[in-house]
């Protein structure tokens, strides 16, 4: 899992599209706090930080204690828009999470045991079905990926959901029969007529 980073905020007494660009004239990101039975709350971020933390990766997978006015709420990013042209952030969405509390969140699949598919030395290829899946775990022990292993795997191999060991506490909130990776047969290409061939049919014409 990733360790709970620290953010530093600003309360935002305004709302609506006109105080969001105001707020991004700034050199801020307007965002907003909400869940945990509490009325959402407006806060602002600074931009570049911010952007540096959804492009160092596992944004939405990370836990954050967000301060505002001395005030320390632990957060996961639900949400994030970017602008389409400049790609700055432009609002991120936060839920609150309490101790005890479980969310469901996308993790990547990370495929291992290449090197030892009998269907992969025999000419197959791994198609990955899934990239990622849902999983339902506490916000404090969010693994960055799900393990995946091929190794024993056959051409023609399938490997579902059900296979897959997970870490404690994770529970995978797909349905059982999900087809994770596959090892499918080897592409043959049709073979080009020799060049006698290709004479010879072309006199029969």
């Amino acid at each position: 899992m990733t360790a709970m980073k620290q953010i530093q905020a600003s309360a935002r007494a305004q709302v609506g599209k006109g105080a969001a660009r105001e707020v991004r004239r700034q050199g801020l990101t307007p965002a907003v706090i909400y869940g945990g039975g509490e009325a959402p709350q407006a806060i602002a971020l600074d931009a570049n930080k911010t952007r540096l933390m959804i492009y160092a990766g596992h944004f939405l997978t990370t836990l954050f204690e967000i301060e505002v006015d001395g005030k320390k709420t632990r957060v996961i990013p639900r949400d994030y828009q970017l602008d389409p042209v400049k790609d700055f952030p432009i609002h991120v969405d936060f839920l609150r999470v309490a101790a005890g509390q479980t969310i469901k969140v996308e993790v990547p699949v990370h495929v291992v045991g290449q090197d030892q598919s009998p269907g992969l030395k025999n000419g197959g290829t791994l198609q990955i079905v899934e990239h990622s899946v849902e999983i339902e775990v506490a916000p404090e022990s969010i693994p960055e990926f799900i393990e995946v292993s091929v190794a024993g795997l056959e051409v023609g191999d399938t490997l579902h959901s059900t296979a897959v060991k997970l870490p404690a506490g994770v529970t995978m909130t797909a349905r059982e029969d999900l087809t994770l990776v596959t090892i499918v047969p080897p592409t043959v290409e049709a073979e080009e007529p020799a060049a006698g061939e290709a004479e010879g049919e072309a006199a029969k014409a």
